[in-house]
């Protein structure tokens, strides 16, 4: 179905909002690449903790039920953000609770007994993280205009690659590749990684400020605010939005449960290339490191670079492209995972160069579809029809690692995901007409 939506371009943003705003995304990059990704959940997953296949697997099913509990929680944060007007304090409460969890993993020692207490905090964080992106992509619209919001939106992206990089080579040269690093930190016990979550834990707290004081709170419009609502009275609320929206700009509703499924497995490709590249790949913490230096590299290039083609040739060919992209490397890795590092060199930094580009569109693309007046309401269910499916990629990969008893396995979960997220796209059609 298509649909013409006229969108206002209004006053250009300052530069110096728009830097302020994506500063948040560099220093998110201390949770995506170095707790989520590269250093914690490989640290997790090491025969430190026990059976790499079966800790892989407790990995999964943690993040799996994370998933499920900000899909149970987000309309609450979503609805009452959005429309109280407080956008930018919830955007820097769930930031800093994330620094506090992060923090936290500095308790967790080479043992099997601290296990359970690493995937919670880990999966804890994962929940408020999503919370806070929530807030994060709906600012999206006041640092932008329609014009330009392919490139500031792949600004964003590529920041936080960048801020990637950046933090993964500090944490690199100064704790895990020494013997003995700054301030004599050494890895026994796991000291170099839990020192390196501290450091984590620093630089988003940091890097978060520059959005919370250079960007204005966001104000609801009068018809937009609600009064608050109780728990269950806010998934009665969630469903009157979703019918008005489905009669109103049918195609968003597509757009949201397909952006769902695929984001999912975007998420997924990232939360377990690292495990993957140390259990599969046989990557030492330290060339998992450099590794992640490279894919970060890889993807914030190619993030900018197709943030200026989103705006001239549209954000659904770009995903498209990119999802098609993802799935031909994911299978190389799979069907190749016995051909050593030169595999995971090449199909990996391949996934890395698609990943990126699919993740900034799809936040442009919505942003193009919601009508006008409705950014925030949108941009709730956005977060909300993605967490409610956040868990199929970890359930994916944990089932299939269960079932076949073998962590590459799990590559097969996540690119079933992907590949379901984009049959449902590709039927999604939409026009947007910029005005003046």
């Amino acid at each position: 179905m298509t649909e013409t939506v006229a969108v206002d371009a209004g006053a250009p943003p300052t530069r110096g909002r728009v830097v302020a705003w994506a500063f948040w995304d560099w220093g998110s990059a201390s949770f995506n690449a170095v707790v989520t990704t590269f250093v914690f959940s490989v640290y997790l997953t090491g025969s430190a903790f026990g059976d790499e296949a079966a800790v892989s697997a407790q990995l999964g099913w943690a993040l799996a039920i994370a998933g499920l509990l900000v899909a149970v929680l987000a309309p609450i944060t979503g609805q009452r953000s959005d429309t109280s007007g407080r956008r930018k304090f919830w955007l820097g409460a769930n930031t800093f609770v994330v620094v506090g969890l992060t923090t936290a993993m500095f308790f967790i020692e080479a043992s099997p007994s601290y296990l359970v207490l690493g995937l919670v905090l880990l999966a804890a964080g994962n929940v408020f993280f999503e919370f806070a992106g929530v807030n994060y992509n709906a600012m999206l619209g006041q640092v932008s205009t329609p014009r330009t919001i392919g490139k500031v939106s792949g600004f964003g992206w590529g920041m936080g690659y960048l801020g990637g990089i950046v933090l993964l080579l500090i944490v690199y040269f100064g704790f895990i590749a020494p013997e003995v690093g700054l301030f004599g930190v050494t890895s026994e016990n796991g000291l170099a990684v839990r020192v390196t979550m501290l450091v984590a834990a620093a630089w988003f707290g940091l890097f978060a400020l520059p959005v919370l004081l250079r960007v204005p709170e966001y104000r609801a419009p009068a018809a937009a605010r609600r009064e608050k609502v109780g728990f269950l009275q806010s998934y009665v609320v969630l469903a009157h939005d979703v019918k008005r929206l489905w009669s109103t700009s049918r195609p968003t509703v597509y757009f949201l449960f397909a952006s769902a499924i695929f984001r999912d497995g975007l998420a997924g490709v990232f939360t377990f290339g690292g495990v993957l590249a140390a259990s599969v790949f046989g990557f030492s913490p330290s060339e998992v490191i450099i590794f992640a230096i490279a894919a970060n590299v890889v993807a914030g290039i190619a993030t900018m670079a197709v943030g200026s083609l989103d705006d001239r040739l549209g954000a659904k060919p770009v995903i498209v492209t990119a999802l098609v992209g993802l799935l031909v490397s994911g299978m190389l890795v799979f069907l190749l995972h016995d051909g050593g590092q030169i595999v995971f060199w090449t199909a990996g930094l391949a996934l890395c160069l698609f990943v990126g580009p699919a993740q900034s569109a799809s936040r442009t693309f919505l942003a193009r579809l919601i009508p006008v007046g409705r950014e925030g309401e949108v941009f709730g269910l956005y977060a909300t029809t993605g967490r409610a499916v956040s868990f199929l990629a970890p359930t994916a990969f944990a089932i299939f690692v269960s079932i076949f008893g073998a962590v590459y396995w799990g590559i097969l979960g996540i690119m079933l995901v992907l590949l379901l997220g984009l049959l449902l796209l590709i039927p999604v059609t939409a026009r947007q007409q910029q005005i003046r």
